[in-house]
């Protein structure tokens, strides 16, 4: 095959010109484009391949591929690629099987025994796994609400959020119950090389429980406390007549709570002595629209969460002292969702399973 065999158009040389100087151009389409320019420029194979630092037997070949499909023969050729061993049948069965109960002796599905029921490789099973984003050791819970009047007492307690009653007190109250005075033991400990380290023990001692009322104000954010031994009826209308005496006896008062019976009275008895205070309940199972909850959340991670206490006194004092400290920068929690919807749950992965 001689050199006057390459005969380029206008085209194919601006086009092969242009890769070549390209700086983002790959090296191999770079030879491929040298090598046709200097054959259509008259240079010998044996010439072409000593100025690349190629074989002739290169230099020829994709001579013979310009020839034949011209500039895109100079392209990599698709290729088949690996062989695939499972398809989607398999994903289906995969993660079927996680909505079966595991082997016996076994609490939970892991990766080596879902490839031994399905006969796959472990590898496989991990890949499936995490394109689906499934993890295996991962704890889900839920709380799904049947109240059939959800969406009229979930509409009357957003609407205290996104809109309160002018010249009105907006009140979130709930208890966290049974706090637990945990005395952990802590200090240094000794390592063999001389190194030191401090830190806790996971052993602790219980010092008895205590149980906090809260109450947090929409509009302001600030947080009032009471402590109490117990969380019967009698003392949250404890709770609820210390906390009412802050405010005239003229000003509205509107308290969200959830459907806990301590919080709904046998008689209205309680509720007639104090006409300017209003109730309203959170659907059932659905407490988590009560925004109070968002600072029990706070003050366990703040406060108590990893503490050590040797009395209840001691955690009654860490979190008065928490809420004294949080109300001076308290701001109301922003909320915007302004539509909740009562969605039942599905089954996982139902569009893949079906």
């Amino acid at each position: 095959m001689g050199q006057s065999d390459i005969v380029l158009s206008r085209e194919e040389r601006q086009t092969l010109e242009a890769w070549v100087r390209a700086t983002t151009t790959e090296q191999h389409i770079v030879m491929r484009a040298s090598i046709i320019l200097d054959s259509a420029d008259g240079h010998k194979g044996a010439e072409i391949g000593r100025r690349l630092g190629v074989r002739p037997a290169t230099v020829s070949r994709w001579r013979q591929r310009f020839l034949s499909d011209r500039v895109k023969g100079l392209q990599d050729r698709a290729r088949p690629g690996r062989k695939v061993i499972y398809g989607l049948d398999a994903e289906r069965r995969l993660l079927e099987k996680l909505d079966e109960p595991p082997p016996k002796g076994y609490a939970s599905w892991n990766g080596r025994l879902l490839a031994q029921a399905l006969d796959f490789s472990p590898r496989y099973v991990w890949r499936v796994l995490e394109k689906y984003g499934v993890q295996l050791q991962r704890k889900r819970s839920w709380c799904e609400s049947t109240d059939p009047e959800f969406a009229r007492k979930a509409a009357d307690v957003i609407g205290l959020y996104l809109a309160p009653p002018v010249d009105a007190i907006v009140l979130c109250v709930d208890e966290k119950p049974h706090i637990q005075a945990l005395e952990r033991a802590q200090g240094w400990l000794r390592l063999p090389n001389g190194r030191a380290l401090t830190g806790q023990s996971h052993q602790y001692k219980r010092h008895g429980t205590t149980t906090l009322f809260a109450a947090l104000d929409v509009v302001t954010g600030r947080v009032k406390a009471g402590h109490y031994k117990r969380r019967r009826r009698r003392e949250f209308l404890d709770f609820m007549n210390d906390l009412i005496v802050d405010y005239p006896e003229d000003v509205e008062i509107h308290v969200i709570l959830d459907n806990l019976s301590t919080h709904k009275p046998k008689h209205d008895r309680w509720i007639t002595r104090h006409k300017n205070v209003h109730l309203h309940y959170t659907p059932t199972y659905a407490s988590w629209l009560n925004q109070v909850e968002i600072w029990f959340s706070i003050l366990t991670r703040a406060s108590l969460r990893g503490a050590s206490f040797t009395h209840p006194f001691q955690i009654r004092r860490a979190i008065d002292d928490f809420v004294e400290v949080y109300n001076e920068d308290a701001a109301p929690f922003e909320w915007k969702k302004e539509s909740v919807h009562q969605v039942p749950l599905k089954k996982r992965y139902a569009d893949l399973c079906h």
